[in-house]
């Protein structure tokens, strides 16, 4: 059940392949800003428990990279609902690494309908 509170986290290590320098957001061998989000992400996505029928779509990001993370260190993100509007969530999200706060923002998802939102989404194929 949907309900303001409910947190969902994920976590991953930096490795040379979520780098800025390997994905193309940077020069630097730390760990990529468009990496932390899909770790944002992720971590909403975790705190749902939607019916087999249903997922959510990310809409929204307000994101702060706050501090660089070396290769070799792990990295978490947590995400808290907090605000339902129909089938609009909102979300508070923190990042850290083993050292300090990393990342902070805002995240809005939309819950679908799976099969709906493909058959949109395919039908732009013509």
């Amino acid at each position: 059940m949907l309900q303001v509170g409910l947190k969902g986290r994920s976590e991953t290590v930096v490795t040379l392949a979520n780098t800025a320098k390997t994905v193309g957001s940077g020069t630097l061998e730390v760990f990529a800003t468009p990496m932390l989000v899909a770790l944002m992400e992720n971590a909403a996505i975790k705190a749902l428990d939607l019916p087999e029928d249903q997922t959510s779509v990310g809409t929204y990001l307000d994101v702060r990279h706050l501090a660089a993370t070396p290769v070799g260190m792990k990295v978490w993100a947590e995400a808290e609902l907090i605000e339902i509007e129909g089938r609009k969530l909102v979300f508070k999200l923190m990042a850290y690494d083993e050292k300090e706060q990393i990342g902070e923002g805002k995240h809005e998802r939309f819950i679908v309908n799976c099969e709906k939102f493909i058959s949109k989404a395919n039908s732009k194929l013509g």
